[in-house]
């Protein structure tokens, strides 16, 4: 063989090897990579990173930069602050809660009666954050109420159901007859946990389902309260935080609010603040991030703050300046002025400190024994 012909030798000796491998029966016999989707899948069970936060800045075109989907602000008189497809109909996810709790507390929960956890109120909630509400545990209907509105905990919701001798398609109907109740004409629910994408509403009407729970008299404490301990019959107590706890700032006051998440509404939050002294009422719906949902909390408080009215320093002497009778022989009385005493400059509080918000800085650790709200609901 000559030394020029080794060369097309290997060339054809390698184009027989690619061929074999391409050949039909090659390509059937070769292991397959699992695709991106599979890998996932594999991995469903893995623990959700909970830090997850879009870091973004305040504000956007003079308004607070708000990532939600859908979202409004109103204060206390339901005037619009700030809204984005306020009116579009979305999964709500836990948010559904709120209504479960009234229609129950309507058909007349005994809130200190005992009720037990069962094999069925597990697989309502099939699919769902995790739980501490064990088959065969025994509570009282205040306890599951706790359970429901600040952890967030899907089995307390049929358990409650039943004590009112709802089952928990019974019960997802009464939720979408009280809506319409309420007046609220895109809210409805196939389920009444919210693990079901049909259930929806839209950021509108979730502060109408919010007020409602808050002028309960036994169901709007529960939403204001942050800890709670609950006392299964012979175990230990379970202590929750209430889920929303993230948005409190220095200066947010949460006066009520329920979080929500499932993979088609993404995480969702409505809320009750008080702001600067001003309540303001918040629905971001199908924001990306656990903790994202809490930044447009913090954005629209600190864009509020801002917005407040600025008065100079010299405003208040050149007033009083005005008001006190001009000095010298030559200056004319007043009478409008002598007549009408001095009235003193309204007080006005000094601008609370812009803080940043920070998932971690902002949310003092859980007491021991206390569920993590980072760690548990949604």
């Amino acid at each position: 063989m000559s030394s020029s012909s080794f060369p097309r030798l290997l060339i054809l000796l390698g184009l027989s090897v690619a061929l074999l491998f391409a050949s039909p029966a090659a390509r059937a016999a070769k292991p397959k990579h699992r695709p991106a989707t599979a890998k996932r899948q594999a991995h469903k069970g893995a623990k959700r990173p909970v830090f997850l936060e879009r870091h973004v800045a305040a504000q956007k075109g003079g308004l607070p930069n708000v990532q939600a989907s859908g979202a409004i602000v109103l204060d206390e008189n339901g005037h619009e602050l700030y809204a984005r497809n306020p009116d579009q109909e979305r999964p709500i996810a836990s948010i559904s809660k709120l209504a479960a709790t009234l229609v129950v507390m309507d058909k007349g929960l005994v809130l200190d009666d005992l009720s037990t956890i069962t094999k069925a109120d597990i697989e309502v909630a099939r699919g769902g954050a995790r739980s501490r509400l064990l088959e065969g545990m025994t509570l009282s209907n205040r306890d599951l109420l706790h359970a429901a509105l600040m952890g967030s905990d899907n089995r307390a919701i049929p358990t409650l159901g039943r004590a009112v001798k709802l089952s928990p398609s019974q019960l997802a109907a009464a939720m979408t007859a009280k809506a319409r109740q309420l007046g609220l004409k895109h809210t409805r629910f196939h389920d009444p946990t919210g693990l079901s994408v049909e259930n929806v509403s839209t950021p509108r009407e979730t502060i109408v389902l919010l007020q409602a729970v808050m002028r309960n008299p036994i169901l709007g404490p529960i939403t204001e309260r942050v800890q709670y301990d609950a006392h299964p019959v012979g175990r230990p107590a379970i202590s929750y935080t209430n889920t929303y706890r993230p948005a409190i700032r220095n200066n947010v006051q949460v006066l009520g609010g329920k979080t929500g998440y499932n993979d088609d509404a993404r995480y969702c939050l409505v809320i009750a603040t008080k702001i600067d002294g001003q309540v303001c009422y918040m629905s971001f719906l199908a924001n990306e991030g656990k903790l994202t949902r809490f930044g447009d909390v913090a954005r629209v408080a600190d864009w509020l703050i801002s917005r407040r009215p600025k008065v100079k320093p010299s405003t208040a002497s050149s007033v009083a300046a005005a008001m006190s009778p001009p000095a010298g022989p030559w200056a004319p009385a007043s009478p409008a002025l002598e007549a009408a005493p001095a009235a003193p400059s309204p007080a006005l509080s000094p601008p609370l400190p812009n803080v940043p918000f920070g998932p971690i800085q902002e949310v003092a650790p859980a007491p021991p024994g206390a569920s993590d709200p980072r760690q548990e609901g949604d």
